[in-house]
């Protein structure tokens, strides 16, 4: 069987057990606040706390999973584990809770793992919807919204965390014996790696992406329960049902947007999310009734999980040597966007009576954002036209309109001889070889100033005096309006040009 198969398999698994336990407190909490009494403050922050750890520890643990491999932190994680769950199932005091809670975050943090290791057993083509599959573990938490309560009316909650304790443990035993002993290592020091990327603005860029698509996920899916219930008076079964519908869209979507990166431009898809998700937080902002509350939830649902699967597959296409660092921090950013949320919505709404400033600022990121989106994807295309441009075997020249040159390929010194710094701010005399009289270069001039485009031998100077024949063409580059911006001069010695031509 395939290795990279069964990797996705155990991994993404190990994911689902991770994102299991990660959010169990909030299910858990009618619960556990009916026998140890909080306060809405304190519950927020109880249900928030495991966001915490589960976002720093993305970043080092993106790092460690290049370094030692995926089966060894899967292991370790789990084996850790086992004593925030521990801890939790004998909590009496907000303090246990807390401490408990926060260490529960390696529950989280395990999402880095996966990211890191995977793209290592699949081409670059297929990484978005594996990326977007394994991203799909996070199915767990609707299995635990729906089931816990029935467990916990049933057998106690104390005892339901019991049971994670061997769903942990079975995982940490199958990373142990099944993951890959031979997954490819990258021994580069941390600190080198980081010095690598933190200057790329694009990092930031996507981190901010994850955060608004990661961030709405996780703050809707801890939200939303107590929102049916106080708002719409609906029964926490419903509620929880309903969250439930709302976490398995999500994580259904999640492979639909890494595969729709994969046969398109992640950046369109990446619009599309924005879009939509800056039309739902507008219109939850208003407070609607049910159906269209609903209906505001679909759209986040769907093009949250869209968004979260695209993501992934920009960064090994941007970061293909230093995935491991850069999932880690664009993981842990988007993490850090689960945990402010709730608790900015609990202290808005404690303020205000609603959540309307809340859902506003959802809406306002994602526009922020999209604007952002439709940037990147023109400075991509600039940057390919560029590519070319520099790649070229053909000498190219940018002018201004008064031809004064701005620009020049390294084609463009490899024939001539002048460098950019040499030539910048002259015009093309500079290339004059003195075997032609004015009124070849007004005729020139006179048919790109009419036609656009000027093209023909023509003998030049290169910087050491030699004089050559090259076949050239002008063309005039015109705005939008028509009203001509820049010229290119294109080139190739006459020894140069292919004999069919």
């Amino acid at each position: 069987m395939n290795s990279g198969f069964i990797q996705l398999t155990i991994q993404t698994g190990s994911l689902a057990a991770g994102f299991m336990v990660w959010v169990i407190i909030s299910f858990l909490m009618p619960f556990i606040n009916a026998e140890i009494p909080l306060s809405s403050t304190q519950v927020s922050i109880a249900t928030a706390v495991p966001i915490i750890l589960g976002s720093l520890l993305r970043f080092p643990i993106g790092y460690w999973t290049n370094r030692y491999g995926a089966r060894v932190v899967f292991t370790i994680s789990f084996l850790l584990l086992l004593v925030p769950i521990f801890i939790i199932s004998y909590a009496h005091t907000f303090t246990m809770l807390l401490a408990g809670g926060f260490i529960l975050g390696i529950g989280g943090a395990v999402f880095s793992i996966g990211v890191t290791s995977l793209p290592k057993y699949y081409p670059k083509s297929k990484q978005g919807m594996v990326n977007g599959i394994y991203g799909a573990g996070n199915f767990s938490t609707a299995v635990t919204c729906f089931f816990v309560p029935f467990l916990a009316e049933e057998f106690g909650w104390r005892s339901t965390l019991k049971i994670y304790l061997v769903i942990i443990l079975f995982f940490a035993l199958v990373n142990f014996c099944l993951g890959d002993r031979k997954e490819p290592k990258v021994i580069v020091p941390m600190k080198e790696q980081f010095d690598q990327v933190y200057k790329n603005p694009k990092l930031w860029f996507l981190s901010l992406f994850y955060f608004i698509t990661f961030g709405a996920l996780m703050a809707f899916t801890l939200y939303i329960p107590s929102f049916l219930v106080n708002h719409f008076e609906l029964s926490s079964v419903d509620a929880g049902l309903r969250t439930a519908g709302f976490i398995m869209i999500t994580t259904l979507f999640r492979p639909v947007g890494g595969w729709l990166a994969d046969k398109f431009n992640p950046f369109l898809i990446l619009m599309a999310v924005f879009f939509s998700l800056t039309f739902a937080g507008f219109l939850l902002s208003f407070t609607p009734s049910l159906p269209i509350y609903s209906f505001g939830c679909l759209l986040v649902a769907i093009f949250a999980g869209i968004g979260n699967g695209a993501i992934f597959k920009l960064v090994p296409f941007y970061f293909s040597n230093q995935v491991g660092i850069v999932n880690g921090i664009v993981s842990a950013i988007g993490g850090l966007g689960g945990f402010f949320p709730p608790i900015i919505l609990t202290v808005l709404f404690n303020i205000t009576g609603n959540y309307a400033i809340g859902f506003m600022s959802l809406s306002e990121f994602s526009l922020a954002s999209l604007v952002i989106v439709v940037w990147l994807f023109s400075q991509e295309k600039l940057e390919v036209s560029a590519k070319i441009v520099h790649h070229a075997v053909e000498g190219i020249c940018i002018t201004d309109v008064d031809g004064i040159i701005q620009q020049v390929n390294p084609a463009f010194t490899r024939i001539t001889g002048y460098t950019l710094e040499e030539v910048a701010g002259k015009t093309l005399s500079v290339l004059q070889s003195g075997e032609h009289d004015l009124h070849f270069y007004k005729d020139m001039w006179d048919s790109i100033l009419t036609k656009g485009f000027w093209e023909g031998y023509i003998w030049n100077r290169r910087k050491n005096n030699e004089i050559y024949k090259e076949w050239l063409t002008i063309v005039a580059i015109k705005d939008d309006s028509g009203e001509t911006k820049n010229f290119a001069g294109m080139f190739m010695e006459e020894k140069d040009i292919p004999k069919f031509m």
